[in-house]
C-alpha cells in the first residue's frame, strides 16, 4: 500500500465523520456549527491537493536522490524496520512541526491550519498551499538518507497525518492514561489555543512524549476556556485569503525592512519578531505572562494562576 491509496481509503470515512460531527453538534449538543467554515476548509483542502500533486514529483526526486547515497540498506520486510521508521517519522514530525511555528517562513504556510477559530474535524484539512517552498518535507530527507525506502517513509508520514484527523474536535474529552503517551483531542486542542500557557505547545504527531522530553508540553485545564486561531486573527472565509494572508504580511514586512539583516530576520526568525526587540513573539507573550519557556522548569499550576 502506498500513501495515495491510504488517503483514498480514508477519505470517504473522514467525510462521513464530518457529517456525523455536524449532526452531533446540532441535535445532541444543541450548539452552532458553521457549514460555511467547513465549506471553506474543504475548498482549502482541495487547493492543497492540487499543489501537492504539482510538486510531489520534485519531492520524490529529492527523497530518491538521498536514498541513492544511503548509509544503510534497511530491509522493510522486517517488522523491526517499521517500528524504527515509526519513531523516526515521529521525531522528524515533531521538529518539522516545531520549526513551522518558530520560523516565520515556515509559519507562513502552517498558519493556514491555525487560522481556524472553530476546531472541528474539517479543520484537519485546512492546510496551506505553499508547502513545497515552505519546506517541511525537507525534514524527512534524513530518513531516506539513512536507508529507509522513500515509499515507506511517505506511507508512514501519511499514516501519522491520518491519525491527526480525529484530534481536531472539541467533542471528545480527556482519555485517561492515553493522554500521557498519545496525542489526543485534548492535547491537540492545547496546540490550537492562543492562551499564553498553551501557545506553541504540543507539537507531537501520534505521540505526545516528545513534547514532554523537549519541554513543550502543556496539559489542557478543565476549568480554563480556550480561544482558537491566531494571535492576530484573520476574519475571512475566502480560501485564497486564508491561504496567502501570512505570506502577504511577510512580504510587506520584508519590503519595509531597513536593511538585509532585518529582511532576513522577518523571514527566518520567529513569527512576530521585530528589529527593535518589541515584537509579539510567542516567547515574549509567555514572558509577559510569567510563563517559563521550558515547561519542564515549572510545577503544574492552573492557568488562572499565571494569567
Amino acid at each position: 500500500m502506498d500513501a495515495i491509496k491510504l488517503y483514498s481509503l480514508a477519505l470517504p470515512v473522514f467525510m462521513l465523520a464530518i457529517v456525523i460531527e455536524a449532526l452531533y453538534y446540532r441535535f445532541i449538543l444543541s450548539r452552532s456549527y458553521s457549514w460555511t467554515v467547513t465549506g471553506s476548509n474543504l475548498v482549502v483542502a482541495v487547493g492543497r491537493l492540487v499543489t501537492d500533486a504539482a510538486t510531489k514529483g520534485l519531492v520524490v526526486l529529492v527523497y530518491l536522490a538521498a536514498y541513492e547515497v544511503r548509509l544503510f540498506d534497511i530491509p522493510m520486510k522486517l517488522w523491526e524496520s517499521w517500528v524504527a521508521l515509526f519513531f523516526g517519522v515521529e521525531i522528524a514530525y515533531y521538529w518539522l512541526h516545531r520549526y513551522s511555528h518558530e520560523v516565520r517562513w515556515m509559519w507562513a504556510q502552517h498558519s493556514v491550519h491555525h487560522s481556524a477559530q472553530q476546531i472541528t474535524l474539517s479543520t484537519a484539512y485546512r492546510l496551506g498551499w505553499t508547502q513545497f517552498i515552505a519546506g517541511p518535507w525537507i525534514f524527512l530527507i534524513p530518513l531516506c538518507w539513512l536507508g529507509f525506502d522513500p515509499r515507506a517513509v511517505m506511507l508512514m508520514y501519511a499514516a501519522s497525518l491520518l491519525w491527526q484527523f480525529w484530534l481536531h474536535t472539541d467533542t471528545v474529552g480527556k482519555l485517561g492514561w492515553l493522554e500521557l503517551i498519545f496525542n489526543t483531542p485534548s492535547n491537540h486542542r492545547v496546540h490550537h489555543a492562543i492562551e499564553p500557557e498553551y501557545l506553541d505547545r504540543n507539537y507531537g504527531g501520534v505521540l505526545i512524549i516528545w513534547d514532554k522530553l523537549w519541554g513543550t508540553y502543556a496539559e489542557e485545564r478543565d476549568a480554563s476556556p480556550i480561544t482558537y486561531g491566531l494571535v492576530h486573527q484573520i476574519h475571512t472565509n475566502n480560501p485564497v485569503k486564508i491561504a496567502f494572508a501570512e505570506w502577504l504580511e511577510l512580504m510587506n514586512d520584508v519590503r519595509r525592512a531597513r536593511n538585509w539583516r532585518d529582511a532576513m530576520g522577518y523571514m527566518f526568525r520567529a513569527p512576530g519578531w521585530r528589529p527593535d526587540g518589541n515584537g509579539r513573539t510567542s516567547r515574549a507573550i509567555r514572558e509577559a505572562a510569567g510563563i517559563p519557556e521550558d515547561t519542564r522548569a515549572r510545577p503544574r499550576t492552573p492557568l488562572s494562576a499565571t494569567s
